[in-house]
C-alpha cells in the first residue's frame, strides 16, 4: 500500500533533469612540440633487434599512419605495441631523420 521511492543522494534542483556535461577530447599535441625517444632494443625478443619509438602522444589512428610511413622508409616490418612504434632491425638514424623531416624533436636513448 505505501510504496517508497529509492533513496537519492540530491538533495535540491530547480533543473528536472540535469545531464551531465559531456567530456572534452583529449588534446594532442602537434608534432613540432614532441620529442621522440629512439633506441635499440633486443630483450625478449630472441636476441633480434628492433628500434623503438617512444614519448609520443597521438591517437592511434596517428600511430598507425605514421608506423606505416616508418615502415616504408626503413623498408622493414613493425609494430605498435602500448603506444611505442617498433619497427624491426638496427634503423635508428633512417627514423631519426624521417621524424625530424616531419617535425619532431629526436633524443637517442642508450648506447
Amino acid at each position: 500500500m505505501n510504496e517508497r521511492k529509492p533513496a537519492s543522494s540530491l538533495v535540491y534542483t530547480t533543473d528536472p533533469q540535469p545531464t551531465p556535461e559531456p567530456a572534452p577530447a583529449p588534446a594532442y599535441p602537434a608534432a613540432r612540440q614532441q620529442t621522440a625517444r629512439i633506441a635499440r632494443d633486443k630483450k625478449g625478443r630472441g636476441g633480434k633487434t628492433v628500434t623503438v619509438i617512444s614519448g609520443l602522444r597521438h591517437d592511434p589512428a596517428t600511430l598507425e599512419t605514421l608506423l606505416r610511413k616508418l615502415k616504408q622508409q626503413c623498408g622493414a616490418g613493425g609494430t605498435l605495441k602500448a603506444g611505442d612504434i617498433e619497427i624491426q632491425g638496427d634503423h635508428r638514424e633512417r627514423v631519426a631523420a624521417a621524424l625530424v623531416a616531419m617535425g619532431y624533436k629526436v633524443k637517442h636513448v642508450g648506447a
